[in-house]
């Protein structure tokens, strides 16, 4: 495997982390933190930053995040955004990915390794089944760009073992810990970097869900995630405002 000494996380609340919670009890931890913390057992001093804020879309990523990635000066970067701007009405994932691809270029030019993230494969999540094809195309236009630019690929949309519900935490939109715990895994293996456990080992076994059961959960969710997240964006506010990110600058992983 490659050695790298300094690791720059960019992105929105699936790079923050949302919603694996720290080990401490303060913030969250994630898979990028996971894949940190993987690389530095190996390269002991490895310098990480995740600059990633929940709620961001693709233009201020590259806008905030980018040229500070590029200051930091890393030799490994991973790159996941696009997905806030998919959900919204109206967005075209042909201009999303020229933005993206002119970021890859400032990126792969500083002489980072790049390690970019596809959209996941919304089939199984209900009201985000009509983004599919959007997604398709958006990752269509991803894999080009790293052809291009000679960039790793973390492939979410082919990582069905994430469609099961417990990769999924509360709101639905977010991963659970196992489910962060299995991307950092496959992070690991695009990377070429040794790990013990399997990304894709399957899941025990659990008893078949009630149908009411899972009707009331449904309204459940509905009331308590899916209705205030369809109020901030009428009100045009986001979850990231008046949020930094957790790890500024490069400092050694704990």
């Amino acid at each position: 495997m490659h050695q790298w000494n300094a690791y720059v996380a960019l992105g929105d609340s699936f790079t923050e982390g949302l919603d694996d919670p720290a080990p401490t009890g303060d913030g969250y931890r994630g898979w990028a933190d996971r894949l940190a913390e993987r690389l530095g057992e190996l390269e002991p001093g490895l310098g990480y930053a995740n600059l990633a804020v929940r709620g961001k879309v693709l233009h201020q990523i590259v806008e905030d995040q980018v040229p500070e990635a590029v200051r930091l000066q890393p030799d490994l970067v991973t790159f996941c955004a696009g997905g806030n701007d998919i959900l919204r009405p109206g967005s075209d994932p042909d201009a999303l990915a020229e933005t993206f691809e002119a970021a890859v270029v400032q990126l792969r030019g500083s002489g980072a390794d790049v390690l970019m993230c596809t959209g996941f494969d919304t089939k199984q999540i209900a009201v985000m089944r009509h983004l599919r094809g959007k997604v398709a195309t958006y990752n269509t236009h991803l894999w080009a760009i790293a052809s291009r630019h000679g960039c790793r690929v973390l492939d979410l949309w082919s990582m069905t073992i994430l469609q099961d519900p417990r990769a999924w935490s509360d709101d639905r939109l977010h991963l659970s810990p196992e489910g962060h715990r299995r991307v950092a895994l496959r992070a690991c293996e695009v990377l070429g970097v040794p790990v013990e456990d399997r990304w894709d080992a399957p899941w025990p076994p659990r008893p078949t869900p009630d149908w009411m059961a899972s009707r009331r959960e449904d309204l459940r969710w509905a009331r308590e995630h899916f209705v205030p997240w369809i109020g901030r964006r009428l009100r045009g506010e986001s979850s990231g405002d008046n949020v930094g990110p957790k790890r500024p600058t490069l400092t050694p992983v704990a």
